[in-house]
């Protein structure tokens, strides 16, 4: 139990957090530019959960011993995984749903700045959020990004909740 509290004070967990974020952004590009999946809105705002939880972990791994960048990155961890779980899954009921007028896709993000007009390549959105273009082992890209932000959003409980442990225990 001490190890799991004590991940967040060490620079690797966050450096693996980062790179292993860095990677699903990797793979996201590779999607839309290798292989030609043009994505939708929630795959943008999915894709921008991901670059949050990018941030955190390099916050958290520029200095993981001050309290103060720690609980930083650890609220922002937290806000980009659960966001990330609810937009998730939110486009899985969008994909599911019989009902065609039950959700709707919007055209341009909604951003506090342009981002889709200064960056299109990574925030342009171009295709259809009800589209199911791609599956792997039976399960949709949203599908997959619920279980992997769900995965982030576990682990980042576990941490805190050791650490909020192993503090009453002393």
């Amino acid at each position: 139990m001490n190890w799991l509290a004590n991940l967040a004070q060490q620079r690797t967990p966050w450096v693996l957090l980062a790179l292993t974020a860095f990677t699903f952004e990797v793979v996201a590009l590779f999607f839309q530019y290798q292989m030609g999946l043009e994505p939708c809105i929630m795959c943008i705002y999915q894709r921008t959960a991901m670059l949050g939880l990018l941030i955190a972990s390099i916050i958290g791994a520029i200095n993981p011993t001050n309290m103060l960048m720690r609980v930083s990155a650890l609220s922002s961890w937290a806000v980009a995984s659960i966001w990330g779980y609810l937009l998730a899954r939110q486009h899985l009921e969008m994909q599911t749903t019989t009902d065609p007028f039950a959700f709707s896709c919007e055209f341009e993000p909604n951003f506090p700045v342009p981002l889709h007009q200064w960056i299109p390549q990574f925030f342009a959105a171009t295709g259809d959020c009800g589209n199911i273009d791609w599956q792997f082992a039976g399960l949709s890209m949203p599908a997959w990004m619920e279980v992997i932000f769900g995965a982030f959003t576990l682990i980042l409980i576990s941490v805190v909740a050791s650490r909020l442990i192993i503090k009453k225990s002393l």
